[in-house]
C-alpha cells in the first residue's frame, strides 16, 4: 500500500497550530477549571474540593463589584452597536456601489479609527463630550467609542460582499417588473442576510469585550470588562473565575446562534433556488 509522507512544512505548521491553539484555549481552559472551587479554595492550583459555591455567589451582593449591572450595560450596549453596525454598514455597502466625488476619501476616513491606537480613541471622544458640557456614559460616548471599532469592519465586509455580487439578479428582477424596494426585499436582502448576521456577530463581540475605547468614554458606570479589570485587584476569590466562565459560554452561545442562522438561511435559499 501506498503511504503518504509528511513534509517538513507540515510538521512545522502543525507545531504552530498547536502552540496557538494552546495560548489561546489554555487560560481558558484553567479558569473554567479553578471557577469550580470549592468554599475554601482560592485562584490558584491545588484546588480544594469541587463545588458550584462561586457561581452561586455571582448573584448574591458582592463587597465590590457590580456583575448584574455591569453585564447589563454590556449586553444593551453590544446590542446598540450591533443594530447601528449593521444597518450602517449595509447603506455603505449600498451606497459605495457607485462612484461617487469623494468615495476615495469618504472611504479613508472612514476607517482611519483602525490605526489610531483605542486609547486616544476613548480620551478623545471623553474629552469631546465634556467640552460640549455633555457627561460621558456608557450609551452615548461609550456607544460612539464603539462605533468607532466595529464601524470599520462592518463596511469593509459589506465591500467585499458587494465587490463579488453579481448584478444580473437585480437586473433579472427589474425586467419582470419589481421596483427598488421588491428587488432588494425579494432578491438582494435574502442573499447577503448571511453575510449581515456575520457583520451583526462582529460588531456585538468586539463591543461586548471592549475594554480600552470604553476606559474614558463610558462614565460613571462600567461595562463588563471594565468591571472584570477592577475586579482583578479587589476580589481574591474564585468568583471571579466563575464570571469568567459564565460570560465565556455566553459568548459561544451567541457565536452558535449565529453560525446557526446562517446555515439555515443558507440551507433555506438553496431549497428555494
Amino acid at each position: 500500500m501506498h503511504s503518504e509522507t509528511r513534509s517538513r512544512e507540515f510538521y512545522i505548521l502543525a507545531f504552530f497550530f498547536t502552540l496557538f491553539v494552546l495560548f489561546l484555549y489554555g487560560p481558558l481552559t484553567t479558569i473554567f477549571i479553578l471557577s469550580f472551587q470549592g468554599p475554601s479554595g482560592g485562584l490558584t492550583f491545588p484546588m480544594n474540593g469541587m463545588s458550584l459555591h462561586w457561581f452561586s455567589n455571582l448573584f448574591e451582593q458582592q463587597a465590590v463589584g457590580d456583575f448584574g449591572g455591569s453585564f447589563r450595560r454590556s449586553m444593551i450596549l453590544g446590542l446598540m452597536t450591533t443594530v447601528i453596525t449593521v444597518v450602517v454598514s449595509l447603506l455603505a455597502g449600498l451606497a459605495f456601489r457607485r462612484k461617487f466625488r469623494g468615495s476615495m476619501l469618504l472611504f479613508y476616513l472612514a476607517i482611519s479609527s483602525l490605526v489610531v491606537p483605542s486609547i486616544l480613541i476613548s480620551l478623545g471622544i471623553g474629552l469631546f463630550f465634556q467640552v460640549l458640557g455633555i457627561r460621558p456614559a456608557w450609551w452615548s460616548s461609550g456607544l460612539g467609542a464603539h462605533l468607532t471599532w466595529t464601524l470599520p469592519f462592518g463596511v469593509l465586509i459589506m465591500f467585499a460582499v458587494f465587490n463579488r455580487f453579481s448584478p444580473v439578479y437585480e437586473e433579472a428582477a427589474r425586467d419582470l417588473g419589481a421596483n427598488a424596494w421588491q428587488t432588494f426585499r425579494h432578491v438582494l436582502l435574502p442573499m447577503i442576510a448571511p453575510s449581515l448576521i456575520g457583520v451583526g456577530l462582529f460588531g456585538f463581540t468586539l463591543s461586548y469585550d471592549e475594554f480600552a475605547r470604553t476606559l474614558m468614554a463610558a462614565g460613571t458606570f462600567n461595562t463588563l470588562p471594565l468591571e472584570i479589570y477592577g475586579m482583578t485587584t479587589n476580589v481574591t476569590t474564585p468568583v471571579l473565575y466563575a464570571l469568567g466562565t459564565v460570560t465565556s459560554v455566553f459568548s459561544f452561545l451567541v457565536i452558535i446562534a449565529a453560525l446557526t442562522a446562517i446555515i439555515v438561511l443558507g440551507r433555506r435559499r438553496a431549497h428555494v433556488g
